[in-house]
């Protein structure tokens, strides 16, 4: 059975073939629904966390987890930013291409090597592709050779923790159990379905502190209205 979900869902909007949702299922939630449309939303289309940070992208851009390609092709061809954009997705690749994309590629961002940029974009909670908390100190190390001089990562995600929370304030989460940010999903389209994989939600303090370890500052750049918020990390001289 084809895994690639995601790729099979924005291969069918794009041929307009189909206009079903991606079902996204966790063991402890109700399922939630992905519409593809909006995986080809134009930058006025997108909520002001993204795009503030396509405004602050400068210089060699790796977009990374890029899927249909909407914000490469926005610094592509709005802000003339050379951009290389990746997704281990070959469906999403493949129309990140034919939409126009001049430089995207099949690539886990921890495979890639060799290469230095200016900016390292990750968005749609791009902290998920660290998958869980004990895995932070690995995406620490490897962003750090892909950083070019005076680089910088923006990087967006969510505190969940409002969802332990109960009606008086009180913090409903078992201490002795792994990260509330901790998350597993498996993402469903027509009779397709994706094997479980890790996701992570990290709360500012905690990405903050991981990136001081790592000697890098770190700035909140901005809060949204749903405990969002997008994180820009240089690395210290």
């Amino acid at each position: 059975m084809n895994k690639d979900v995601f790729g099979t869902a924005i291969i069918d909007f794009y041929n307009q073939e189909c206009t079903d949702d991606i079902i996204v299922q966790a063991p402890d939630f109700d399922d939630d629904t992905i519409p593809v449309p909006y995986l080809f939303r134009s930058y006025s289309e997108m909520p002001e966390i993204e795009q503030k940070a396509l405004d602050l992208s400068s210089g060699k851009v790796l977009d990374i987890g890029c899927g249909a390609g909407s914000h490469s092709l926005f610094l592509q061809n709005e802000r003339n930013l050379e951009v290389t954009a990746i997704d281990i997705s070959e469906g999403a690749v493949s129309i990140c291409k034919k939409r126009g994309v001049q430089q995207a590629f099949v690539h886990d961002i921890f495979d890639l090597k060799s290469q230095t940029y200016d900016t390292l974009l990750l968005l749609m909670n791009g902290s998920g592709i660290i998958g869980r908390l004990d895995r932070i100190d690995q995406f620490f190390t490897h962003i750090k050779t892909l950083l070019a001089p005076g680089g910088q990562v923006l990087i967006d995600s969510s505190d969940i923790s409002y969802l332990f929370t109960d009606d008086d304030g009180g913090f409903w989460v078992d201490a002795s159990a792994r990260y509330y940010g901790e998350m597993q999903y498996k993402l469903k389209y027509k009779d397709q379905e994706s094997d479980w994989f890790d996701w992570l939600y990290i709360d500012y303090n905690t990405l903050q502190n991981a990136a001081n370890t790592h000697g890098f500052l770190c700035e909140l750049v901005f809060e949204g209205e749903s405990n969002d918020y997008l994180a820009r990390f240089t690395l210290v001289d």
